[in-house]
């Protein structure tokens, strides 16, 4: 069977969801890179196989794909059948996908900081928009009280969804250390595949972040 076809940018956080569920897989996947700050997403190919230009996106022998979460949980039940990493129990999935939808929430936090900076030229990060991303974390710090992972005593895709969102996060700025639980499960962690490439992405995002708003320690400083 063919390789996935996966197209990617390692700065996205929602491609970083893809690529880690792939390594956590040990899938077989052909890797594209796409220069989104070239607009090699808008190149007529492209757009023919995702009319919404976006990465994530894959092709799976001629099943094209994308949205990272839609991804992720096909990518565990087409490949992966009864793995844990999205389980077939009705309430643990049901709680994996909680906290996918937590992740998506965050997510918007994110992009809602990112995007006037990118976009429009902001030269800071308004107090509004570092406080919701602050108010979705306490929430999440709450939910892992007692708990190792995310959605639970297992490895998730929920939990590789909110790696990749709040190691980007934690690289542009955000005072992760504070929420006690939050960085117990991020050093947990460290020992999954593809948690070093998907940090230099979130450093990658970081970077850039903070070059355009001149922070050079965390947001509380």
């Amino acid at each position: 069977m063919a390789p996935i076809k996966f197209y990617h940018h390692p700065m996205s956080p929602p491609s970083r969801l893809v690529f880690l569920t792939i390594k956590n897989l040990n899938l077989d996947a052909n890797i594209e890179v796409l220069d989104l700050f070239n607009k090699a997403q808008l190149s007529p190919e492209f757009v023919k196989k995702n009319p919404q230009h976006t990465v994530p996106t894959i092709e799976d022998n001629g099943f094209i794909l994308w949205e990272s979460r839609a991804i992720a949980s096909y990518l565990v039940s087409a490949k992966a059948p009864g793995s844990s990493l999205y389980p077939t129990d009705p309430k643990k999935k049901a709680v994996v996908d909680a906290r996918l939808y937590l992740d998506q929430a965050l997510q918007l936090a994110l992009t809602a900081i990112v995007f006037p900076i990118h976009t429009q030229g902001a030269t800071s990060i308004e107090k509004d928009k570092k406080d919701k991303a602050y108010q979705i974390l306490e929430n999440l710090n709450t939910f892992m009280e007692g708990k190792p992972y995310a959605a639970g005593n297992e490895l998730t895709i929920a939990d590789l969804a909110l790696l990749a969102t709040i190691s980007s996060l934690y690289e542009m700025g955000a005072n992760i250390p504070k929420f006690k639980n939050i960085m117990s499960w991020y050093k947990k962690l460290e020992s999954i595949p593809g948690f070093k490439e998907n940090g230099e992405g979130a450093k990658g995002l970081g970077d850039y972040v903070k070059s355009k708003v001149s922070i050079s320690g965390t947001w509380d400083d």
